[in-house]
């Protein structure tokens, strides 16, 4: 397939972006694919929101995706929003119509469970569940476990308001629970504990300790830069099954590429072109 005419333009939108992964992945399935397109890193204050949106709209544009601290913000600059990142509270990804409208989805919430059942063989009907962090990519969290069926769902952050709001949007299965001896508590119950915080990645140490976990549990750190955690060894050293978030990433980015260019299975490419670059595991901006 080739989109023929004027190069197409699809931009990762944050700040700070410190991790070139979207851009090399991206640009590796046009290439693979013979789609004139490039996918690039846009580093934005906050008052160059309005701006960058108006260009978007623009015919050489595809869409484009959002990161922190953007992805509600962008919400109120779309013409629609999709059902899913509705409900999420949050939009990672943004398809631009023929006529210029622009689309807000989220491709957080599918990656997300693509890679944790695949990954670490589980399914997330039924499971319980504790769940660091309360923003953007956590709210896809909690979104996907409840739409498959997870029975409880246990939130902790930092700023308990934060947590308290996310759980408030989701019904009775889900609940915040304070730092400390309650989440300690959540977390000696569940099946299934995910890290949806930035602690392993900007900032040192652990989100939660593995060493409360039942023998039984699974750990799933959204984390990928290092690619083995303090969580992630910390957990494997307990025996217990693991896996770090760059599943979740490519998955994520599979189905964003498949909205603006129509074509599927891009997951293998992109994968191999991360694993080629050299310096694969420190992919800094």
């Amino acid at each position: 397939m080739r989109i023929k005419g004027v190069t197409k333009r699809v931009a990762l939108i944050g700040d700070p972006l410190k991790r070139r992964h979207s851009e090399i992945m991206h640009n590796a399935a046009f290439e693979h694919f013979s789609i004139d397109a490039t996918y690039e890193l846009r580093e934005l204050e906050p008052e160059a929101i309005g701006s960058f949106v108006l260009e978007a709209r623009g015919d050489d544009w595809l869409g484009f995706q959002v990161t922190a601290p953007y992805k509600q913000v962008i919400m109120e600059h779309l013409d629609e929003i999709e059902d899913g990142a509705r409900q999420i509270g949050a939009v990672n990804s943004v398809l631009r119509r023929e006529d210029g409208s622009l689309v807000g989805f989220n491709t957080d919430a599918p990656g997300f469970q693509h890679a944790a059942e695949g990954e670490l063989d589980i399914q997330f009907s039924g499971l319980r569940v504790a769940v660091a962090g309360a923003g953007g990519v956590a709210r896809a969290v909690v979104y996907a476990l409840v739409a498959a069926g997870a029975t409880s769902v246990a939130i902790c952050d930092l700023d308990p308001e934060k947590a308290t709001d996310l759980a408030a949007g989701f019904g009775a299965s889900v609940r915040a629970v304070d730092v400390g001896c309650e989440f300690d508590k959540s977390l000696g119950r569940v099946d299934f504990a995910v890290n949806a915080t930035t602690v392993g990645m900007i900032q040192p140490g652990v989100a939660f300790d593995p060493a409360v976990l039942r023998d039984s549990a699974v750990v799933f750190d959204l984390v990928y830069n290092p690619p083995e955690s303090e969580l992630l060894r910390r957990a494997r050293a307990r025996g217990l099954p693991a896996s770090n978030g760059l599943g979740m990433l490519i998955a994520q980015a599979e189905i964003a590429f498949e909205r603006w260019t129509g074509v599927d299975a891009s997951g293998s490419i992109m994968s191999a072109a991360l694993a080629a670059e050299p310096g694969s595991n420190q992919l800094g901006g």
